[in-house]
């Protein structure tokens, strides 16, 4: 008797990415991919008219696209989903006394709701197969990187839901698995917003070391897409549940936070962001207010 072919839909899979990056192993490992994205026109060529892989249109923060994606979806694999990878996320870097509102509720929408919601519309397929769920979360939801706490606080909430709905669907079979993301080389800093500290905020002072966390050196050294996605799809075909840590020097940063005392782990994660200094700008700063 055969088996089954798989099916996986992946968000956010614009070329450079590691939604993209997952599609491409993905395929190669026989599964026929359901690539979505918001903007069409960013797909890679090599998911284009390509077989094993159905480009999709989907906004997740639209429950009207993810209707029609689960309608399309369903029609083509006969009502079941063996994966879905909630990839699609946003950073946004501030301090938090500076933060938008309306930005950081836009972000907890598309870094926690969005996922939430596309595991409602498409629970009855994965169930139907028995399915997993992938959930891209990061490194931050662990550590405290200062200016980025709305991120921080996004991912940290998708973590604690995730391994909570693992609980709640483990007895309809359905299974959960959290990326733990470190730094990929990826083109994601390429168009993103940068800080801009108003001159009024007490963190103005530093405000280039604060515009320079978005410009993507954070991904010095880390691994491509690819390497990335071989790790995360052999974690899926394996059966993983729970939480898996990836990326750049993913194990150490992850047996560090476990092991050392929180004060060490602080002078680590200082020595990697040279942030105490800056901090120290703005207590020097404050002085001068008084």
């Amino acid at each position: 008797m055969t088996s089954l072919r798989k099916y996986v839909l992946i968000t956010g899979c614009s070329a450079g990415g590691i939604g993209a990056g997952l599609a491409e192993v993905f395929r190669e490992k026989g599964y026929h991919v359901f690539a979505t994205l918001r903007n069409p026109s960013k797909l890679p060529q090599t998911l284009s008219k390509v077989s094993n892989v159905t480009p999709l249109t989907l906004d997740v923060l639209s429950s009207e696209s993810i209707a029609a994606a689960v309608k399309t979806v369903s029609q083509e694999t006969g009502g079941r989903l063996d994966v879905l990878v909630n990839n699609s996320g946003q950073t946004y870097i501030m301090p938090a006394l500076d933060v938008d509102l309306n930005k950081a509720r836009n972000l907890f929408d598309l870094n926690f709701f969005a996922p939430l919601a596309m595991i409602q519309a498409f629970a009855p397929l994965l169930i139907e197969a028995r399915g997993i769920i992938v959930n891209q979360s990061s490194a931050a939801a662990y550590v405290p990187m200062s200016f980025s706490s709305v991120y921080n606080g996004s991912k940290a909430a998708l973590t604690m839901a995730t391994d909570t709905w693992g609980r709640e669907l483990q007895p309809l079979g359905v299974r959960t698995l959290t990326l733990i993301t470190t730094g990929v080389k990826t083109h994601a800093f390429d168009n993103i917003e940068r800080p801009k500290v108003p001159e009024s905020s007490y963190y103005y002072v530093i405000r280039d070391y604060i515009v320079r966390m978005s410009d993507g050196r954070l991904q010095e050294g880390a691994p491509d897409t690819r390497t990335y996605a071989l790790k995360v799809v052999g974690a899926v075909q394996k059966g993983t549940t729970g939480e898996i840590w990836v990326g750049k020097d993913a194990s150490i940063n992850h047996w560090a936070l476990r092991l050392l005392p929180s004060s060490v782990f602080d002078l680590v994660l200082d020595g990697f962001l040279k942030v105490s200094g800056e901090l120290a700008k703005v207590a020097e700063s404050m002085k001068s207010r008084r």
